[in-house]
């Protein structure tokens, strides 16, 4: 194995000395190795709007979308998968991210776990995959064998792949349907890609899940119309969504809630279309969801 090979594993020219600078110039150095993963990320727009093409629909027909990393990867995987239950309202068990070492390893360094490709298939097998899941594997430096085997088993039942790394000639690259290859470059501190790697693949992961959300009406215009209220502040933010949907006072939307048992989305159509509860259930399932389909069909 020839580490050197892959961009993420060389050394930065720009960061040698960056252990003789004081502090200012060290945040300033990484900030502006930092602006480099824009850059990457912009590059990626087609493939990742390819991605979301294939999530979307497979979401929308209650099929999962599954996340498989290991390390900083797996991390980031499992942090975007669990923050879609409450954002979008969507079942725990449909945004999955799976880590090589389990959930022991989401706060415990375990290395050696990642080179173990039947692990990874293991893994997939266990959560009973089928061919219309969508498996992303998250691999930084594209070689890590766990994700590598995840994503062969995958293909091997006709599941659609897809790859997040950082580096443009890894064989992750060449192993999933619709690879995104951000390369970011060396890292600041040589060899770690917690840093820029990181931060991209957070960026597209963000991208993937929400753009997928939008394509199927968890949002309306901009606003997170599937939220779920599971606090004082959420509770909260369920009210000014109503308000800012429709431009009612708070005690408007307020009632609005009470009267659709706290459902933004109905309370949303039924004062926007002047709709009864009744007539705004039956244009939200017609839409399946949709808010402004939903209305469309009402005004």
């Amino acid at each position: 194995m020839n580490l050197k090979t892959l961009k993420t594993e060389q050394r930065n020219p720009l960061t040698e000395d960056i252990d003789a600078l004081d502090t200012l110039s060290v945040v300033r150095l990484m900030n502006s190795e930092d602006r480099n993963v824009i850059t990457a990320v912009g590059s990626q727009l087609e493939a990742i709007a390819k991605a979301v093409d294939i999530i979307a629909p497979a979401l929308k027909s209650n099929h999962r979308l599954i996340y498989i990393g290991a390390g900083t990867s797996g991390r980031l995987g499992v942090l975007d998968a669990s923050e879609c239950p409450p954002t979008f309202g969507t079942n725990p068990s449909q945004i999955l991210g799976l880590i090589a070492g389990g959930d022991h390893a989401l706060r415990n360094a375990m290395e050696a776990v990642e080179d173990n490709r039947e692990l990874g298939m293991d893994d997939l097998k266990g959560i009973h995959l089928t061919a219309e899941d969508v498996v992303v594997g998250i691999a930084a430096s594209g070689r890590t064998p766990y994700v590598l085997g995840a994503v062969d088993y995958a293909k091997s039942i006709g599941c659609k792949t897809i790859g997040i790394l950082c580096n443009d000639d890894a064989p992750l690259n060449n192993a999933v349907d619709i690879p995104i290859p951000l390369v970011v470059g060396p890292e600041v501190v040589t060899g770690s890609t917690r840093l820029k790697a990181g931060t991209a693949q957070k960026l597209v992961l963000n991208m993937l899940t929400t753009a997928a959300m939008i394509k199927n009406g968890k949002v309306f215009k901009n606003l997170m119309v599937d939220v779920q209220a599971t606090n004082i502040k959420l509770v909260e933010r369920k009210k000014l969504i109503v308000m800012d949907a429709t431009g009612v006072e708070r005690s408007v939307a307020d009632e609005a809630l009470k009267a659709t048992d706290g459902n933004i989305k109905l309370a949303i159509v039924m004062l926007l279309g002047d709709a009864t509860l009744s007539e705004a259930k039956k244009a939200l399932e017609a839409s399946q969801g949709n808010v402004r389909e939903a209305l469309k069909a009402l005004i």
